[in-house]
């Protein structure tokens, strides 16, 4: 049974997806106390990187603000899969935005508002945060994007 949070993406024609299987020897999330904090989480659709390359080389720093937000859903699928309901966020903490970026690429920040947008537009005042946006050389499998996340859960 979907909770409200899921019925809120449902309403913005959002499907919550299946949790993207680790890469390497880590867990896609770890809970500890009431916190969950996600692993790096790539925008991955279906099991796959639909782009791969340079923001502000290889990406327009639109589709790198989409691709994003697709890394923010995926971090939400991640939560789910320790908290057991996403009704039970009291609030997003903290994002942080990696963004393989071309050398002369300074627009991080915009990049990584999609990710900012999609948790606010799903959480409401819940999704208000702190942030980091970050440019880097190269991420795992030449991804554009990695987001991870840091919730606070209500106490079940």
């Amino acid at each position: 049974m979907a909770g409200a949070v899921e019925a809120q993406l449902a309403e913005l024609g959002l499907t919550l997806p299946a949790v993207v299987p680790p890469l390497a020897s880590y867990q896609p999330a770890v809970q500890s106390g009431v916190y969950v904090y996600t692993s790096g989480q790539l925008p991955m659709v279906d099991g796959k990187l639909a782009v791969t390359g340079k923001v502000g080389a290889e990406v327009t720093p639109d589709e790198a603000k989409e691709l994003a937000k697709t890394c923010a859903l995926n971090a939400l699928a991640a939560v789910k899969s320790v908290a057991g309901d996403l009704d039970r966020i009291k609030r997003v903490v903290k994002v942080v935005g990696f963004v393989a970026s071309a050398s002369d690429f300074t627009g991080q920040p915009a990049v990584i508002n999609g990710a900012s947008e999609l948790l606010g537009a799903v959480l409401g005042d819940k999704g208000v945060h702190a942030r980091s946006a970050v440019g880097v050389a190269v991420l795992p499998l030449d991804a554009p994007v990695e987001v991870e996340v840091q919730v606070e859960l209500v106490e079940a």
